[in-house]
């Protein structure tokens, strides 16, 4: 154990409240710092698609405290069923068997269920201001005007963007965010929808060469279904920011003439308040800090959902961020100690893209029938070499 050693002086500013932002606050709570987070949104985020916790960050928000909250909210998915075009069932597997997970550790739940048990950790101890956000910044010497959208005023020792991959603190800092994003081949949009199907604790995912669609269900058979299409383009969709009506009109073409469910899937899409739009990608950059700001979790490194540890690496890096800035004086050393001692473990996660591509998404009909062929074998999916990406990373010893 090591106690703090920086002077609880130092003010921080945190863009964004959802995963990498409670965290990073609890933490630098911890070594002593003053924390203010601000979020755009009027209060902590509920709802949203389920998300895994894996490896290392089990034991982050072990020493948060926050894992039997997060063990009581673990959702149990039974079962993930794969369907033909047809909707014919290929295979009905345990999840693990196509995730990799291990079975007893890893955790899965709402990302509300996450959100909620971070902002319960660190809310009596850290100043929160929602429905506001970062207007403009200016660095100075000894320190970080900051310019809000409600209008007001303050300075910071620091600011950390833990604002998403399209992150408004790393566009005001490091440029453009086509300059870091790095397009994986699919686009993809989700939203919630009756469950008509009687569904429970389950997924089914639908396949057609380039074209995907699953129907997660997370609680009982009364519950809400989470909706999900997910389809390949060789270029990213364009102007389809912020344009619902686009959004659902591409994805209703992508998916015209198609079978099992997807009639049903699109009719629900046009009503639906909550559906969510954007493209597969990842956030490369060749450095995470620049000046007195710094980027942590999908703001820095987003490795997409594809690889299934965005909320790992958040959490993980949130960590390291902390304890870099708690045993260093200088911010400036800080940063770098951060970055040398995460980067080779984001790097491995960003990397399961490249050794494995997609394999619950493929492309061709080669690809498809390959798969396929494994999963009536109940082969699970291939294991990487060597150490799990998600736990190749020792964490530095707690502080008291």
């Amino acid at each position: 154990m090591t106690s703090p050693t920086h002077p609880s002086t130092e003010t921080v500013l945190i863009s964004g409240a959802s995963i990498a932002g409670p965290t990073l606050a609890y933490w630098l709570h911890r070594y002593g710092f003053e924390v203010t987070i601000v979020e755009k949104a009027r209060t902590p985020r509920g709802g949203g698609y389920p998300i895994d916790v894996r490896g290392t960050a089990i034991e982050v928000v072990r020493r948060m405290g926050v894992l039997p909250r997060l063990q009581a909210a673990n959702l149990h998915i039974e079962r993930f069923t794969f369907v033909d075009a047809d909707g014919v069932t290929v295979a009905s597997l345990p999840p693990h068997e196509v995730t990799g997970s291990v079975v007893s550790q890893d955790l899965e739940m709402g990302r509300g269920d996450l959100t909620a048990a971070l902002y319960a950790a660190v809310r009596d101890d850290v100043e929160f201001l929602f429905d506001d956000s970062i207007d403009t910044f200016e660095e100075r010497d000894d320190g970080v005007d900051v310019e809000f959208r409600s209008g007001s005023r303050r300075r910071f020792d620091l600011v950390i963007g833990a604002d998403g991959m399209h992150s408004r603190t790393r566009r005001l800092q490091f440029g453009a965010e086509e300059q870091f994003h790095r397009y994986l081949g699919y686009a993809f949009g989700v939203f919630t929808m009756p469950n008509t199907l009687g569904l429970f604790h389950e997924l089914t995912l639908w396949n057609t060469p380039g074209r995907a669609a699953a129907l997660y269900a997370t609680g009982s058979s009364e519950d809400v279904l989470h909706a999900f299409v997910n389809f390949h383009r060789s270029e990213p969709p364009r102007g389809l920011h912020g344009d619902r009506d686009a959004q659902r009109a591409l994805i209703s073409e992508i998916y015209a003439q198609a079978g099992w469910e997807i009639p049903a899937i699109l009719r629900a899409m046009q009503d639906a308040e909550d559906l969510f739009f954007d493209t597969a990608g990842q956030i490369r950059m060749p450095s995470w800090s620049k000046g007195r700001v710094a980027l942590v979790g999908d703001a820095a490194y987003a490795p997409s959902f594809l690889t299934g540890q965005g909320s790992s690496l958040a959490i993980v890096g949130a960590y390291m961020l902390a304890a870099s800035l708690g045993g260093n004086q200088d911010h400036a050393a800080a940063f770098r100690a951060y970055e040398r001692d995460t980067r080779d473990f984001v790097t491995r996660n960003q990397a399961l893209v490249d050794t494995g591509g997609a394999p619950l998404f493929p492309i061709t009909a080669s690809a498809l029938e390959q798969r396929n062929t494994a999963l009536r074998g109940q082969v699970a999916m291939p294991p990487s070499a060597g150490e799990p990406a998600h736990s190749a990373l020792t964490l530095p010893v707690e502080i008291s």
